[in-house]
């Protein structure tokens, strides 16, 4: 999948960290993605994400190598 982020990044001429923020920000029950960083460049890059729409065509390029992983760590409650 980095491939494919870093793929796209090159593309629109933008950082992969923008071109994540911007997937995640457009998936389904996503409202606020939490950002940590420690240099102020990289705040302005994921400001600037959000400005990025990604086309479906994108999406899905995107998507194709995702594979989802269970959480860790975390357990059901019981019924």
């Amino acid at each position: 999948m980095i491939e494919a982020v870093r793929a796209l990044a090159r593309e629109r001429g933008v950082k992969p960290a923008q071109i994540a923020l911007a997937w995640i920000l457009g998936a389904a029950g996503v409202t606020a993605p939490i950002i940590g960083t420690t240099h102020l460049e990289h705040v302005h890059e994921a400001v600037a994400s959000l400005s990025l729409e990604l086309t479906p065509e994108e999406r899905a390029r995107l998507e194709e190598p995702y594979r989802p992983h269970p959480v860790l760590g975390h357990q059901q409650p019981k019924a």
